[in-house]
């Protein structure tokens, strides 16, 4: 079928309100808009710049572990959590009590991309899965009493107080079998010719639009597209992250969802998801190049001032990358250093303006590497 004569779905009487039943979308998709073949081939062109930077950059997996905090803050942000990279990056026994719930959610989400790559490697993008990494995200968050790891048994809506005044009203819970098992084919299907991300946009639009969890639909759709770029061999490593557009962006992106089940308007949506691959993928060749530059100037240039401290400070170094926020206890404890040699090496970085102390006290201090945190906000 024509990506042109697509028809989203039909609403369905239910007793006092409509639901919206999906079309079904596995099946062979032709693009024959040149406008979306032309950002399909710059979209790919990026992706693989990004591939390429990925594979040159020493040590890349240091720095995968803050490109997947972004992800997470800002696609928990999207959904009202008001946790920033900063505090993201700090130990749970550093997190004020006030902000530790939102702080869990975007843990969670850490947690959850990660343990899904790592079970990509035996497992296909599946329903089992999907729930696998529902449960992860709603583990003792908001949501924790909406079924975590099953999908719902009951209607759910968007929008609205109640269900007759909402803005969208997802499929009825007795056509989520046949329309999850549609996707999960879609989603594996080597039979048909779609191209790899014209396909994830469509998966993503499809999951978000069947929200087949109460809680945390937004979320997994949006981890869904880096696991499918991972497992499909788009990505070697996790590095291309939406969220952050989609945060941006956050009244597009709602509208452009919204207008596919409300107005076909599937080509304006994958136009949209396009842009933002290529965009994203820029953004984040720049990021690798700064760190690059950033990684120069510290190895080549600052610490070597440390002599005789040199290895002990490229050991810290290179743990201040995948934990930019740090207290004196982290050092002792990750370093296996006594505390006066801890105190004595925070103090060099923080005189050679590598670490900033950001609270001001004397006791319970933390400290920022806040030149490199700077390149992921």
């Amino acid at each position: 079928m024509d990506i042109k004569e697509f028809k989203a779905g039909r609403w369905v009487q239910q007793n006092n309100y409509k639901s919206f039943s999906p079309s079904k979308i596995n099946i062979e998709w032709i693009i024959s808009n040149p406008q979306i073949n032309q950002l399909l081939e710059e979209a790919n062109l990026k992706l693989g710049e990004l591939n390429a930077f990925s594979t040159i950059v020493p040590d890349v997996d240091l720095f995968i572990k803050m490109h997947i905090l972004k992800e997470a803050v800002n696609s928990n942000k999207i959904e009202g959590t008001r946790t920033n990279i900063e505090e993201a990056a700090l130990k749970e026994k550093d997190i004020e009590p006030e902000k530790k719930n939102d702080w869990e959610e975007v843990q969670n989400y850490v947690h959850a991309m990660n343990d899904a790559i790592e079970k990509l490697k035996k497992l296909p993008i599946s329903t089992r899965l999907i729930k696998h990494v529902h449960k992860i995200l709603l583990t003792s968050v908001r949501g924790r009493h909406k079924r975590p790891g099953e999908f719902r048994e009951s209607q759910n809506w968007i929008g609205g107080a109640t269900i007759q005044d909402a803005v969208f009203v997802p499929p009825h819970h007795n056509e989520l079998n046949d329309l999850l098992s549609d996707l999960e084919k879609f989603i594996n299907n080597a039979q048909i010719k779609v191209p790899h991300l014209i396909r994830v946009a469509l998966i993503h639009y499809q999951f978000e639009t069947i929200h087949p969890f109460l809680d945390g639909n937004g979320r997994v759709g949006r981890l869904l597209i880096t696991l499918y770029l991972v497992s499909n061999g788009l990505l070697y490593k996790p590095t291309l992250y939406l969220s952050d557009f989609f945060e941006k962006n956050r009244q597009l992106y709602y509208d452009n969802l919204s207008n596919v089940h409300s107005k076909n308007q599937l080509e304006q949506w994958i136009k949209f998801f396009l842009i933002d691959i290529i965009e994203t993928s820029k953004n984040s060749v720049t990021t690798f190049k700064k760190i690059l530059v950033l990684r120069k100037e510290i190895e080549e240039e600052k610490i070597l001032k440390l002599n005789k401290k040199f290895p002990l400070a490229k050991r810290f170094v290179n743990y201040l990358y995948s934990q930019p926020v740090i207290t004196l206890q982290d050092v002792i404890d990750e370093l296996k250093v006594t505390k006066p040699t801890a105190n004595a090496l925070i103090t060099d970085f923080v005189d050679l303006g590598i670490l900033k102390e950001t609270t001001g006290m004397k006791r319970n201090r933390i400290y920022t590497f806040e030149m490199y945190l700077s390149l992921f906000k």
